[in-house]
């Protein structure tokens, strides 16, 4: 018994009878005496089609008309199940984000969460309502609906979560917890009982797609346990909690990686202080994720500079880099979208030698050419090419072992 925040992804609640599901999961945590708040995504697919729908409009739309629009989709789905939750026999209430007191700042698209008026989730709870709130979307302080970027819904679940000092935050998706790594790749890969923070956090910021980044940083931040379970099966799910010593018994917990990179290359930099501040700064200004850089030393006062970037904004980071060339006198920019990311993730890194080097190994024995490399205490990170990664995949999962037995995981159900 206790306060529970459940959050629900867009696969869970991609139809009326899914709805009608969930209703039911939902039904059955309160018999057991619990609070409820419930967030939920849009229908799957429905954002990509307001959307596109957008774009046959437009071939530029206007960011602020575009949260409009797209946080419509989580409209449709919350009041379907405060309906199909009435049916049950509860008292049920609908809140739309700016109902929820949810406020960020004004960055349409990708806002952040600035603070969370809890009162009015509050006051329905203490009235014994079942509590449908919109994921994925705010208000900013003008009153002006945003959005929180893809899989938003997640950190909306997570901030209800510790805004409202719950027990624990549940995520039901699709799968049934975090494995290390996708069993479509590698039908040997296993359920992990419990992931810690850190290690969650590389994974997300990777490109596991379990978990959205910043749920998980705010999870970290406040100590907010989460648990990842399906919405399709029952389950014990994985934990994402802090870590604890069994954990670095594991050298490595997980293998992921990311298709949706794109390399950009800035040639003939002139080697000079403030040049590379420059450069960056005009990409932070426009708020894209720029993930691993790498800079060459070269024997003239030129260098060249390569950085990753999610391939929906290489388009958008080509052309800030071009004006950013012109303005440091650079030759020229490049692009490379064929590339792909493979990581190795764990704590148990930081108290082993020698896992850079068999990571590197493994990849050469298989001819795998790496183009960039990024490493962390608990991580080890390289760009290949796109059309090697499934084969990288297999090859470091089977390299470290990760499809036998192991103390924080389990076979797939």
């Amino acid at each position: 018994m206790g306060l529970i925040v459940q959050k629900y992804g867009g696969t869970s609640v991609g139809d009326t009878e899914r709805i009608k599901n969930v209703a039911y999961k939902v039904s059955l945590a309160k018999q057991a005496g619990n609070k409820l708040v419930v967030v939920l995504s849009a229908m799957s697919g429905q954002t990509d089609a307001l959307i596109k729908m957008a774009y046959q409009i437009t071939d530029e739309p206007s960011e602020r008309e575009l949260d409009m629009l797209i946080s419509t989709g989580e409209r449709v789905t919350i009041p379907l199940l405060a309906m199909a939750l009435q049916k049950l026999g509860h008292k049920a209430i609908s809140l739309t984000g700016r109902q929820s007191g949810i406020f960020t700042d004004s960055m349409h698209t990708k806002a952040r969460i600035t603070r969370i008026a809890v009162e009015n989730v509050s006051k329905y709870l203490n009235e014994d309502c079942i509590v449908v709130v919109a994921g994925f979307q705010g208000i900013d302080e003008g009153s002006n609906v945003t959005t929180l970027g893809r899989g938003g819904s997640d950190t909306t679940a997570v901030a209800l979560a510790v805004a409202l000092r719950a027990d624990k935050c549940e995520i039901y998706t699709d799968v049934d917890g975090v494995y290390t790594t996708d069993p479509n790749i590698v039908p040997q890969a296993r359920r992990l009982d419990r992931v810690s923070y850190e290690e969650m956090l590389e994974m997300a910021s990777l490109g596991a797609k379990v978990l959205q980044t910043r749920s998980v940083e705010f999870a970290a931040k406040y100590k907010m346990p989460v648990v990842v379970k399906s919405s399709f099966k029952e389950g014990a799910g994985t934990w994402v909690v802090e870590e604890e010593p069994s954990m670095e018994k594991v050298l490595v917990s997980s293998v992921v990686f990311d298709k949706n990179q794109a390399k950009v290359t800035i040639v003939g930099v002139p080697d000079k202080p403030g040049i590379a501040a420059k450069i960056f700064g005009i990409i932070a200004r426009e708020e894209i994720n720029v993930d691993m850089i790498i800079q060459n030393v070269g024997t003239t006062d030129m260098t060249d500079i390569s950085l990753t970037v999610p391939r929906a904004e290489a388009g958008k980071a080509m052309s800030l880099l071009n004006e950013a060339a012109k303005e440091v006198g650079a030759k020229k920019v490049l692009i490379d979208e064929e590339i792909g990311k493979v990581s190795i993730v764990g704590v148990g890194m930081r108290s082993h030698t020698g896992v850079a080097a068999k990571f590197f190994s493994l990849l050469a024995d298989a001819n795998i050419n790496i183009e960039m490399i990024s490493t962390s205490e608990i991580k080890v990170s390289c760009v290949i090419k796109r059309g090697d990664v499934d084969r990288a995949v297999r090859i470091l999962h089977a390299g470290f072992n990760l499809g036998g037995e192991g103390p924080r995981s389990e076979k797939p159900h």
